[in-house]
């Protein structure tokens, strides 16, 4: 074998994926089960002289950030190449896996991987949890049944099993012979604190880059709304402060306000002050309820009247109507306490077992959103499988960014992008304000290339979640604005940075460098957000009277930059020249053309959101993940720099 060949690893797979089971777990002797695991997918492959990269499910080279795990397999390989699937992750100290280590350990590595090379955090190891084997030696499993990989990824010796080991497996004949099910096996998930557990049909062969019927994943975790009722002051190390919440909500069949369970975890320091402030507003001597609570569960309860709503996660309701597994969410200022249901156990489920299947999707509620009434539904159906995202949880994203979105969308036609059945399902592009559209909801009616078009104007929190109540996940707007029902000038030029395959956010992030120095030196001040995407966006606030004016300059300065670098810029929308370039896709300027909207979720496997950024992001960006922004993690941004875009308007200059 010749040296280069020796040291060639096999070439990364895009991973398969699993899908919602919605709700029913599958049972029969053609399916196995394994625990659903919360870290981060990676592959792990080895070349036949030992060398080992890690990749992430993005393609994205995770070798140095895990290098303690880099070269552990190859003495039980004797010389074999190997590609393992799997996740890394961390265990916290009660022995269960514990993604906010995870989160911390990737936060201190992008904080010092320019500092010295091979920097370990021995305080917070790394573990390679494998789960499916794709080739061994010089033959592809791919093709090869579930079953018959597994057999050979379990006779895999491992050398260093607290750094590389195997997922647990079990055949539902396993089980069975046990005298056991797969709900079972789905409560010691829950007991044992994992993610949930997926259901893999045992004769399926691996499909890259697929979601199908044959890998099914049951979650765990859910979201709850809660009253809080009643606190407990802390104790050891939270002396003096809150130490957790009594929580209630409204018996779906009698309306009575019944205890549901505590809450003692996700509060930071500054949450358990706010909330203890608020909570000694309102104490009251009794507790709230329609029939008294354990007394075992209420030692120190300090009650309080049930007026705060908040959200809770949790992983299972109990028989006896309790939630367990729960951590604070936040409150819900946008929700009345009356409204407020308790969840339901299943009709066979076990007290602490398996969690409830979910309410029925087709239940209605009346909510006040800002001066209006809105009737909300199916608000349990998940729209982004991948994370258990609901409709509901999309609602609540629009209600809380509102007034950071709202200025970006103020004045402009909207173009919704929707998915009624999820980002597994069908969507489509609507422009024309939909049938059934409430009759306050603003509109205007514009000229379009086949006729008029009646554009929905979002300028309030009512429209906005009108709008998220279809399941509008994406939202794109175009660089001009509408007075008395005519189109104003463009006031926003915009340049989009399309990364083509084999480049990144990274790669964006270099040009969008190049860019700014050329914008500010023509007199524009730019602004960055990420697409929530692959790719970002530059905005400059601008005065024009021309609307051809901001596509002619922006096409100019694509190709001036592609004619500088043509091996990484392109300026031509062509594929055929994209690969390895970036676009900068100039023609977003066309008044027939929009962009995503600022704070606009995306239709992707997870619920990003096209996020503004500052320049020192954009500098200091080397990795995907540097950019790459969920709806929360969007909110607490909000929280802590408000709109890194509300200067836009200020800065506008004439265009050159």
């Amino acid at each position: 074998m010749a040296a280069d060949d020796a040291s060639r690893v096999p070439a990364w797979v895009e991973p398969m994926l699993a899908k919602a089971d919605g709700g029913r777990l599958r049972s029969g002797p053609e399916w196995a089960y394994e625990y659903k695991l919360d870290g981060y997918r990676a592959s792990m492959q080895i070349a036949p002289d030992g060398t080992t990269m890690l990749t992430s499910r993005n393609n994205i080279d995770f070798t140095a950030e895990f290098a303690d795990l880099a070269g552990v397999l190859a003495p039980a390989l004797d010389g074999r190449a190997a590609y393992l699937d799997g996740e890394v992750v961390v265990y916290g100290e009660d022995g269960r896996i514990d993604f906010e280590g995870m989160q911390e350990r990737r936060g201190r590595y992008v904080r010092h991987q320019n500092g010295p090379k091979g920097l370990a955090f021995k305080d917070v190891p790394v573990r390679f949890l494998a789960f499916d084997l794709l080739r061994l030696g010089d033959r592809s499993l791919l093709a090869t049944p579930y079953d018959e990989r597994r057999r050979l990824l379990a006779d895999l010796p491992m050398p260093d099993p607290y750094r590389v080991s195997v997922v647990r497996a079990v055949t539902f004949a396993e089980l069975a012979a046990d005298r056991r099910t797969p709900e079972d096996f789905l409560a010691h998930a829950a007991s044992a604190g994992y993610e949930g557990v997926v259901a893999k049909l045992r004769s399926s062969a691996y499909l890259p880059g697929q979601r199908p019927d044959s890998w099914l994943k049951h979650p765990l975790i859910r979201t709850q709304e809660v009253i809080v009722c009643g606190w407990r002051p802390g104790q050891r190390s939270f002396t003096g402060t809150l130490g957790g919440l009594l929580l209630g909500a409204h018996d779906p069949a009698t309306g009575d306000l019944v205890y549901i369970g505590d809450v003692g975890t996700g509060f930071s320091q500054a949450t358990r002050a706010d909330l203890q402030a608020q909570l000694q507003a309102i104490e009251r001597r009794t507790h709230p309820f329609a029939t008294t609570p354990p007394r075992e569960d209420t030692v120190r309860a300090r009650w309080v009247e049930p007026r705060l709503v908040g959200e809770i996660v949790y992983r299972q309701f109990t028989r006896a109507g309790r939630v367990r597994h729960t951590a604070w969410r936040g409150l819900r200022h946008d929700k009345d306490p009356a409204e407020v249901l308790a969840p339901r156990a299943g009709p066979h489920e076990p007290a602490a077992a398996a969690p409830p299947p979910a309410e029925p999707v087709g239940r209605r509620i009346t909510v006040q959103a800002g001066n209006r009434r809105l009737t909300l539904s199916n608000l349990d159906k998940v729209l982004y499988p991948a994370d258990g995202f609901t409709k509901g949880e999309v609602i609540n994203y629009y209600s809380r960014v509102a007034a950071a979105l709202l200025p970006h969308l103020a004045g402009r036609p909207v173009t919704f992008i929707r998915y009624p059945n999820g980002v597994e399902g069908q969507k489509w592009f609507e422009k024309n304000v939909p049938n059934g559209a409430p009759d306050w909801l603003r509109t205007v009616r514009l000229a379009g290339t086949g006729g008029t078009i009646d554009y929905p104007l979002l300028d309030d929190l009512p429209g906005l979640v009108w709008a998220a109540n279809m399941a509008a996940l994406e939202l794109h707007v175009p660089q001009w604005t509408v007075e008395s029902g005519e189109r104003r000038p463009p006031d926003r030029l915009v340049f989009d940075l399309d990364p083509g395959p084999g480049t990144t956010i990274v790669d964006c992030c270099r040009v969008a460098e190049r860019l700014h120095e050329v914008l500010v030196a023509d007199g524009l001040t730019p602004y960055a957000k990420t697409s929530g995407s692959k790719g970002m966006q530059l905005y400059c606030g601008i005065r024009t009277d021309d609307p051809a004016a901001p596509s002619a300059y922006a096409k100019r300065l694509a190709q001036r930059l592609a004619r500088e670098t043509p091996e990484s810029v392109t300026a031509v929308m062509a594929k055929a020249q994209r690969t390895g370039r970036v676009f900068i896709d100039w023609s977003q300027n066309n008044p027939a053309k929009t962009t995503v909207a600022p704070y606009s979720l995306r239709g992707r496997d997870h619920p990003t959101a096209s996020t503004p950024v500052t320049w020192d992001e954009v500098r200091a960006c080397r990795h995907v993940t540097h950019l790459t922004f969920t709806a929360e993690e969007v909110l607490d941004r909000i929280d802590d720099q408000g709109d890194l875009l509300a200067g836009l308007a200020e800065t506008r200059a004439p265009l050159p």
